[in-house]
């Protein structure tokens, strides 16, 4: 199937800031452009900025001075609904509001022909009750765009119950064909990135609200061992709270309060108060002229040990042996027990796999990383048994490889591991619902928040019973649900090899 033809109109309902920018990409893909506002000012006033745009990308040097007159001279605007009857494509760009877009598509199947496709670039509305009541439900379907939708590549192509697969079809064709990665993705409670980033922003909360650690430390260690570009706290900040947790609140409604999904209390309590972020001043951090943004906590110099022993497979940190190595650090390896590593001091340095360090007799635990080499920051997490000496050969360790370390509270799965652990969950539980394919969730990850891998190449990463195992023990450490392994991760293991995370996820303590 071959996408709607440059020819054909394409038309955009809703003048504000994201109907321009998606008027601008149909724009320069070579369509004619028709912006529609019930208020035709404000239909103007989108056409003059969008002209603005291409105007300044020709002066820049981006786009030919020949195409962007001839792209200038193809958007028109217009306040009445009956102009829109030639489009071959509409795309619906205005309030939240499930009334207000159920009459809206009502008045629109009255005016277009009977082949073109009828789109909602809602964010949080259910495709499938937005069709409710339209004699043909089966062209019509989600185009979500992310904001601004000309810069950022990524769109979700979301089919309702009743959407017709022709349909959604030529629309990915069409999306694909205007220079965007389009995903694939059936109507569930916040489409893919806003479903599967949840545990991004509440693993972070969650360690906060347990007092592992403040936002500075806990942001710090996602971007400088997690390979985050921002970290959840300054994110959620710059979204602006309310904004964050009603996506939040509509995600967890939707899945009828399922634990997976819970709000924060304590940015509920920002909320309240008023403090939603970089516009108001003040939310997790401070902002304006004077504001100075909290330090991430660093452990001071410790001095590192000469020697170490590698017990057992490391796993996902088993490049530490090496890096240990061309630090000048001694290391001897055994294949029999661990895995651990074994300090001088005769304590023990664990990767996070959803345990606590009180549960041992002197056991630091350290976090996952992205990439061990590529890393500047490192967590560590030590119980009431641990003692001051194998806590600061763990610091002096780390730091001899040239890390920051951060020292947090005892918390099981500690930040990075049990954020990663839960990505992937939800992704598992995602493909095996037919939400979307995993290869299309971690195309929206890394395209829709820029996270360094999707949550199905992590788990390629870091084995086929890393997640399962962590979030075992974390659920039962945290009952409630919460963690409890989806039956999806469960079979995973199984599917991808006799020992799978059946087998192995019932560890002895």
């Amino acid at each position: 199937m071959t996408a709607i033809e440059r020819s054909r109109t394409v038309a955009v309902v809703g003048a504000g800031t994201m109907g321009q920018g998606i008027a601008q990409v149909a724009l320069l893909a070579g369509h004619r452009v028709l912006i529609y506002d019930i208020n035709h000012a404000l239909a103007a006033d989108g056409v003059s900025f969008v002209q603005d745009r291409v105007e300044r990308m020709a002066a820049k040097g981006r786009i030919d001075r020949t195409e962007a007159e001839d792209a200038i001279g193809r958007i028109d605007s217009t306040g009445a609904l009956a102009d829109l009857a030639g489009a071959a494509l509409v795309i619906e760009a205005v309030v939240e509001d499930v009334t207000v877009k159920q009459a809206l598509f009502a008045a629109l199947e009255e005016v277009v022909s009977p082949d073109a496709l009828l789109a909602t670039n809602t964010s949080s509305l259910s495709v499938t009750e937005l069709a409710a009541g339209l004699t043909h439900p089966g062209r019509f379907l989600g185009l979500h765009f992310f904001n601004p939708a000309p810069l950022l590549p990524l769109v979700e192509v979301v089919s309702g119950s009743a959407t017709d697969p022709a349909a959604a079809e030529l629309a990915y064709r069409t999306v694909l064909g205007w220079g965007k990665t389009p995903v694939r993705c059936a109507d569930t409670p916040g489409f893919i990135v806003n479903r599967i980033a949840r545990p991004f922003y509440a693993e972070a909360f969650a360690v906060y609200e347990e007092r592992g650690a403040d936002p500075a430390t806990i942001d710090a260690v996602l971007r400088e061992c997690g390979g985050f570009k921002m970290g959840p706290f300054a994110l959620t900040d710059l979204i602006g709270q309310d904004v964050n947790e009603a996506v939040t609140r509509s995600v967890w409604e939707s899945f009828f309060r399922s634990p997976k999904f819970t709000p924060s209390l304590a940015q509920r309590r920002l909320v309240q108060s008023g403090r939603l972020g970089r516009k108001s001043g003040h939310g997790w951090f401070p902002y304006g002229p004077d504001a100075q943004a909290p330090a991430p906590h660093t452990a001071g110099p410790e001095e590192a040990p000469a020697k170490v022993t590698v017990v057992g497979d490391l796993g996902p940190a088993a490049g530490l042996a090496e890096l240990l190595e061309e630090a000048g650090i001694a290391v001897t390896a055994t294949e029999h027990g661990g895995p651990y590593i074994q300090l001088p001091g005769e304590g023990q340095l664990v990767l996070a796999d959803g345990k606590t360090s009180i549960e041992f007799a002197d056991v630091v635990y350290f976090d996952l990383a992205l990439d061990y080499r590529g890393a500047t920051r490192i967590a560590l997490s030590a119980g009431e048994d641990t003692s001051e000496r194998t806590l600061a050969e763990a610091i002096g360790l780390f730091q001899k490889l040239g890390k920051k370390v951060s020292v947090i509270g005892d918390v099981p799965g500690m930040i990075v591991a049990r954020t990663v652990a839960m990505l992937i969950d939800l992704t598992a539980d995602a493909v095996a619902r037919g939400v979307a394919a995993a290869e299309d969730i971690d195309t929206a990850m890394r395209l829709g928040v820029n996270y360094p891998l999707g949550p199905a190449e992590w788990h390629d990463r870091l084995g086929r019973d890393w997640a399962y195992d962590l979030l075992h023990h974390l659920d039962e450490r945290c009952p409630g649900g919460r963690y409890a392994p989806s039956l999806a991760l469960f079979r995973l293991g199984y599917a991808e090899g006799p020992e799978g995370a059946g087998d192995e996820g019932e560890e002895t303590e």
